[in-house]
């Protein structure tokens, strides 16, 4: 039996219905290079054990991140989750919880969600956040469609240092909507003037620190320079573990702060769920999309929370809403709050200076071989080398050695050959002088 038992006439009737003569005329938006020309070659279907036993196959020719020394960052960073953590988001009153539609009994999902913001804002130095997005890509994407609300213009100023797959969300929503994007080229030294690019008809200027090379920026005279021209400056952190110890984005006047939070409480699991964070000055927040948790007090004087200014969101009115994103990675978020709960502020700083500690320690070893060097004068926990030669070939001999040794910049960003001997690492409190010392004699022999 199929599971959507439709006819052919049932889907004409369909198709009919919406004014389009085929299937086909459903994709018509996405490029034709983009689509497959003929169904995968897949094998036909198999029982129950079957499958199992060909995806366990295919699964053992993975190197887990944690079967070996691991490097990789670039936006998703592996650190370590306590064991609390997981046990207590998969409470059946957490792991089923949903949307607070009714936040006169969703009172303790909404305590979190307000827990949450208010970690949020603290870390990023704004005055006010919401109750997450789906992670830190898409929540940068929706930083710029606000920035266009706030100030009635149309066009968003990228860093050439923001990560490739930000950008790309950025120009993907904007060309739907019609916006324009003025994207700089990257500067893996770290010397790009994203100021230069800022005239009368620009939002904002979105600009990432630490930077996908992992060099740190002072935003202040941007955030100026931006004002000026009557624009916004949206900051961008995908490593949120970093601002355990550098200046938050809100104190060097940043008005709208985005960041990836998949680092506390979060594993890398492949890519997702992630964890959007979103954090604004107070003057704007009409115009903040997601959810926003608030306190207050019920008819007897007892604290509680509500729901405020939903009328923004999808399932109210959608046509004027200010995001069409309609879940806010809820477990995710709490994972988040429990694991920041746990450490504190005193272990968040402690969190970010053994990062820190374990990079340098790292980049130190590997610019004492030959022929490679360190592009950074100054990064948290990630960094980017040059190294003589394909990067890419590199870093798949390094794999072969069973050290995962960072990202090909090529990878991020192709069809860039100044970035084609670009290595991007990243050392976190997970790895140990064993390891750095396994990654340094590996890449030596590679180089040799």
């Amino acid at each position: 039996m199929r599971y959507l038992p439709l006819t052919n006439e049932d889907r004409a009737e369909m198709l009919a219905k919406i004014g389009v003569g085929k299937i086909d005329d459903l994709f018509a938006d996405v490029p034709a290079g983009k689509l497959l020309p003929e169904p995968p070659a897949l094998p036909p279907h198999k029982s129950e054990l079957e499958v199992e036993r060909v995806l366990g196959h295919m699964a053992a020719r993975n190197l887990p991140a944690g079967s070996l020394p691991f490097f990789v960052g670039c936006g998703a960073y592996k650190h370590h989750v306590p064991a609390s953590v997981d046990h207590l988001i998969q409470r059946s009153e957490f792991l089923t919880s949903y949307t607070p539609y009714q936040p006169e009994i969703a009172q303790g999902t909404l305590q979190y969600l307000f827990e949450f913001q208010t970690q949020v804002a603290m870390l990023t130095g704004m005055e006010v956040a919401n109750a997450s997005m789906y992670d830190g890509s898409t929540a940068a994407a929706e930083a710029v469609l606000m920035a266009h609300r706030l100030t009635k213009r149309r066009k968003a100023v990228v860093a050439g240092n923001l990560h490739p797959h930000y950008r790309g969300v950025i120009e993907t929503i904007s060309a739907m909507a019609g916006d324009q994007v003025t994207a700089l080229p990257p500067q893996p030294a770290g010397n790009e003037d994203v100021s230069a690019a800022l005239d009368q008809e620009s939002s904002c200027v979105v600009v990432q620190t630490p930077d996908v090379f992992g060099h740190v920026h002072d935003l202040a005279p941007l955030a100026e320079k931006a004002h000026a021209a009557g624009a916004l400056l949206i900051a961008v952190v995908t490593e949120v573990v970093s601002l355990g110890v550098l200046t938050p984005p809100g104190d060097m006047g940043a008005d709208i702060v985005v960041a990836e939070g998949q680092s506390l409480g979060n594993a890398l699991a492949y890519g997702g769920p992630y964890l959007g964070l979103f954090a604004s000055r107070q003057k704007f927040v009409r115009q903040m999309p997601g959810r926003l948790a608030g306190q207050t007090v019920d008819a007897d004087g007892r604290r509680g929370f509500v729901l405020t200014l939903s009328a923004r969101e999808q399932h109210i009115r959608r046509e004027k809403a200010t995001s069409n994103i309609c879940t806010n990675s809820g477990l995710c978020a709490l994972a988040f709050t429990i694991h920041l709960t746990l450490l504190g502020e005193a272990g968040l700083t402690r969190l970010a200076r053994i990062n820190h500690a374990n990079a340098v320690k790292l980049a130190d070893a590997l610019a004492q071989l030959p022929a490679v060097s360190v592009l950074n004068s100054a990064f948290f926990n990630e960094f980017t080398i040059r190294v003589p030669g394909d990067a890419a070939t590199v870093v798949e001999a390094l794999a072969q050695r069973r050290v995962l040794g960072g990202v090909p910049a090529s990878r991020l960003d192709p069809g860039r050959p100044e970035l084609k001997d670009l290595i991007i690492v990243a050392s976190t409190e997970v790895n140990t002088d064993e390891d750095r010392a396994a990654y340094a004699a590996a890449l030596g022999k590679v180089l040799a």
